[in-house]
């Protein structure tokens, strides 16, 4: 029996944290190896330690939710494990600023106190996103709850990087990689966001060393950068200047001549003078041009991107211009050296150039090309077999358009650098003997930035590493015992590259790596494909032989309503623990579920969230409408010998229990979403329940047994099929419901039965529908009120639509709030009556006498002129080629559709000023 009414209002507040807990209480979410059913596993994309739940979070939680609380309702055996990243720059980023606002820095207190710093912010504010989480009605084991940090996974770190290394895959090299000078720290190509900005071109004249009044004339955008040219390059086929290869140039502002080469990778003739600098040292393209010329590097940039005073004298540079520049950024810096060559009679020109410059991802800073020592992986062995994963159909990635993407970046890969210059993090576990490389070991006193006198140790290339899993005690070399720990880190994304089987037990062969790996499906952003799906792949591969992941499932970007991404400089930020506390949880979850379309970026305004809030309510008072009428006498007798309305919900709900499935194993949450809200809005609450309310509120029905227990079966199945979508609301209603069991969560998902379909039911109310349509459109053309009984007549063309309109007449009588007549077209009044004719169906109603007929003609031509110009519209986006190109089938069929029936309402609004007209004697 029930165990209580529903309250008058929905209440989101009240009910949200009570279930979570009931929930958590009963171990609902805990997975076991030994637990029954098909295994289905998804390892949570991991949160920085440092964030708080954004709109994106919001996103990708509430469909990995979805999934979760859709399998385990089918009886899988779900594991939806939990985690945080400890994001490395980030984190160190937050406990340094709290630092110097102390007065203090992480020099002042040294490695090993720092890391203690931050592990006790991570104790006191690590686990806020964990809260937020559950606050979003996760549903995530929390007992397996990881940290990219934690002892198991830094044991899994460990043993992937020393096998790595022994397998020859891990090699410490001098390479350009990219420089965050405020970080100051190494980036891996995609830790940098490209920025098109407004620059400069500056055309610099190389004079020839036997013949200064012979130039080449050399562009670029970095003038700054040419005091560390090892040489011109120019295209070897170029009549203009293949005659100068082999000879030399004097450099402009410095001592040296550099040669002049030949190369057709580096120099494209078209651009620019035709002629270009090679800065091994500060540009990637020119570095791997170094490499095929043996050119050496001069590094003319300290790590802070200061000009190197040092590094300024060994290339050569004007001592006079050093004073000047030594010690400044680009920015002070470059118009000095502009002023210089200007003075010296070497600027040929400057022009205004678009051009793309690099950004840190983490703070914004401009990075520069540097040369330094770091760990690489040698990453095309690994690549190789994570392409052929994705090409052979081992792994699925949906959207499938991406998968180009994917392929084409592997493709082209570059050696992964995975060192990093700051301390939080997994410390790279590399040994040096002082003894033996003590010509590599450079240590400088110099002071942090709040004036902490520091001891800079540069480790140079060449220094042998000892590589291993826990600290050696003997140099196998020299016998000694002074030891030196690399002081760099890993990349975030290395540890987090493990994730699908570090957190399942590996390198420990668990039950839960048995029963869990592969995962099922990865649900996670565009932008981290390559930060982070593609590095699973590969690791995955190589340490488990198997793919980390059978899907892939790609989801849009949230912006806001005009398609801008969300920033808190321009105030279009929407904070879902905001909505949340505003329209309840289950709004925003079904909102971004109803959106989630793929290929698009959702547009997401709070007035659609507000929507879904009305739809929540919608839900609760059907069932407060159920309420009403549950305490009868219920009977459950065949299906085909309940009344019209029963046997039609239960065809419409079974069809709609099939499209929601489909449309969830498609990963279709937007076309799951839409077709639950137009069952439950549309077909049981505006139809259904209108329907069954005559019969219901008649003591003296026969249907009224049967019909209370359809209500309350088609209401509770409803629920369930909702709550993988919207589980706080559907969890309150259904413990209220007669013979329900412990909780909702744990109840089978529905599943289709074709028996309890009905084509003619649905083809009845679809002339139900259409009737009362007609009916609806009279009543406004004619301006009566809602509530005003009328009298109108139905006919039909079609003798099989006739009976069938025998047996709903009084519906009819119901829904169209009058008297219904069923008398053929040849018998209808003559006069005072307004005929609406479609597609065979014909409904006449009374034009009283009081009928104002020239406020109904300006209805009808107000209604046609709306409607001219939604069918030139339509008209126009379907006649458009890049419309039928680019939209989806669905939305074009559903234009066509929309279109088609705007012309037959035209038609028949036509047709009634036809008549109204005639009325009028006009």
């Amino acid at each position: 029996m029930r165990t209580r009414q529903l309250d008058k209002t929905y209440d989101p507040k009240t009910v949200e944290a009570r279930w979570y807990q009931v929930w958590s209480d009963r171990g609902y979410f805990r997975a076991s190896p030994d637990n029954p059913g098909q295994p289905y596993c998804i390892v949570i994309p991991p949160p920085n330690v440092t964030g708080s739940l954004h709109v994106g979070h919001a996103l990708n939680h509430s469909l990995q939710d979805i999934l979760i609380r859709w399998r385990r309702m089918q009886g899988r055996n779900t594991l939806w494990l939990p985690g945080t990243d400890h994001a490395g720059i980030a984190t160190q980023n937050v406990v340094e600023k709290q630092l110097m606002a102390e007065g203090s820095s992480r020099e002042a207190l040294g490695r090993e106190r720092f890391i203690e710093r931050v592990w006790q912010w991570k104790a006191a504010s690590g686990n806020t996103i964990i809260a937020q989480q559950k606050q979003l009605g996760e549903s995530c084991d929390w007992d397996r709850l990881r940290f990219t940090m934690d002892e198991g996974l830094s044991k899994a770190v460990l043993e992937v990087f020393v096998r790595l290394y022994e397998d020859r895959l891990i090699y410490r090299g001098e390479r350009l990689i990219n420089w965050c000078p405020r970080c100051l720290t190494a980036l891996s190509d995609i830790e940098v966001e490209h920025e098109d900005v407004k620059g400069k071109m500056y055309s610099i004249a190389y004079p020839l060393e036997q013949d200064s009044t012979v130039t080449l004339t050399v562009a670029t955008t970095r003038p700054e950068t040419m005091l560390g040219d090892t040489a011109v390059a120019v295209h070897p086929d170029d009549p203009r200047y293949n005659r100068f290869i082999g000879r030399k140039v004097r450099l402009p502002l410095t001592d040296r001549t550099i040669p002049v080469v030949g190369d057709a990778i580096l120099v494209d003739r078209e651009f620019g003078t035709g002629a270009v600098k090679i800065t091994p040292a500060h540009d990637f393209n020119d570095f791997e041009a170094g490499e095929r010329h043996q050119l050496p590097r001069l590094p003319i940039f300290d790590h802070r991107a200061l000009l190197d005073s040092e590094g300024l004298k060994t290339a050569g540079v004007y001592a006079d211009l050093i004073s000047n520049i030594a010690g400044n950024p680009v920015s002070k810096a470059r118009p000095q050296i502009e002023q210089a060559l200007k003075d010296r009679g070497l600027l040929v020109k400057v022009e205004d150039h678009k051009m793309a410059i690099g950004k840190c991802y983490r703070c914004k800073t401009v990075v520069e090309p540097y040369l330094s020592p770091q760990w690489f992986i040698k990453i095309k062995p690994l690549a190789e077999p994570a392409i052929q994963a994705v090409e052979r159909g081992r792994i699925r990635i949906i959207p499938e358009g991406w998968t180009n993407n994917y392929l084409g970046w592997m493709r082209d890969i570059k050696d992964w650098c995975i060192s990093r210059q700051i301390w939080w993090g997994h410390q790279i576990p590399a040994w040096y003997c002082r003894s033996c490389n003590s010509r590599f070991i450079h240590e400088q006193l110099t002071t942090s930035a709040t004036g902490t006198p520091i001891t800079r140790i540069t480790l140079l290339q060449g220094a042998v590493p000892i590589v291993a899993r826990s600290a050696p005690t003997q140099c196998p070399e020299c016998l000694g015992h002074d030891f030196l720990r690399d002081p760099d880190v890993l990349d975030t994304w290395f540890s987090s590259g493990l994730w699908p089987f570090s957190t399942l037990g590996w390198p420990e062969r668990t039950p839960e790596l048995k029963a869990y790996y592969p995962t099922s499906t990865l649900v996670t952003g565009l932008d981290i494909l390559f930060f982070w799906v593609a590095r699973m792949i590969m690791l995955g591969l190589k340490f488990m032989g198997d793919v980390p992941f059978r899907d892939v499932y790609i989801h849009a970007l949230v912006r806001d309503a005009e398609g801008q991404k969300m920033s808190k400089s321009k105030g279009n930020v929407i904070d879902p623990l905001h909505v949340m506390e505003q329209f309840g949880t289950d709004a925003l979850r079904f909102t971004l579920a109803s959106m989630a379309s793929p290929g698009r970026d959702i547009k997401l305004a709070e007035e659609r969230i507000e929507g879904y809030r009305n739809f929540a309510n919608k839900i609760w008072n059907a069932a407060r409408f159920a309420h009403l009428y549950l305490d009868g006498p219920r009977t459950s007798g065949p299906l085909n010998e309940r009344s019209f309305p029963d046997r039609w919900i239960v065809s419409r709900l079974n069809q709609t229990i099939e499209t929601v499935g489909f449309e969830l194993e498609a990963y279709r949450f937007d076309r799951a979403a839409a077709a639950l809200y137009h069952f439950i809005w549309h077909e049981y609450c505006d139809w259904y329940l209108e329907l069954i309310k005559p019969s219901l509120q008649d003591a003296a029905s026969a249907d009224a047994p049967a019909t209370r227990q359809t209500l309350v079966d088609t209401l509770e199945t409803t629920l369930r099929l909702l709550h993988p979508f919207m589980p706080f609301l559907t969890e309150e209603i259904w413990q209220t419901l007669p013979d329900h069991g412990e909780s909702i969560v744990v109840q089978p998902y529905p599943t289709p039965d074709a028996s309890r379909r009905s084509a003619d039911m649905e083809q009845q109310f679809l002339l139900l529908e259409q009737t009362v349509s007609l009916l609806r459109t009279a009543r406004v053309l004619l301006n009566y009120s809602p509530g005003q009984p009328i009298q109108f007549v139905v006919a039909h063309d079609d003798a099989t639509r006739r009976e069938h309109l025998k047996g709903l007449q009084p519906y009819f009588a119901h829904l169209g709030r009058g008297t219904a007549d069923l008398i053929p077209t040849s018998s209808w009044p003559t006069k005072n009556l307004l005929r609406l004719v479609s597609e065979g169906l014909s409904v006449g109603m009374t034009v009283a006498g009081d009928v104002d007929l020239q406020k109904a003609l300006d209805r009808i031509l107000k209604q046609q002129e709306e409607q001219a110009k939604e069918i030139g519209r339509l008209e126009g986006k379907l006649a458009s080629q890049d419309f039928a190109a680019k939209a989806p089938p669905e939305v074009v069929a559903d234009h066509r559709q929309r279109l088609h029936s705007l012309r037959g309402d035209q038609s028949m609004l036509a047709s009634s000023e036809t008549q109204l007209r005639a009325m009028r004697g006009v």
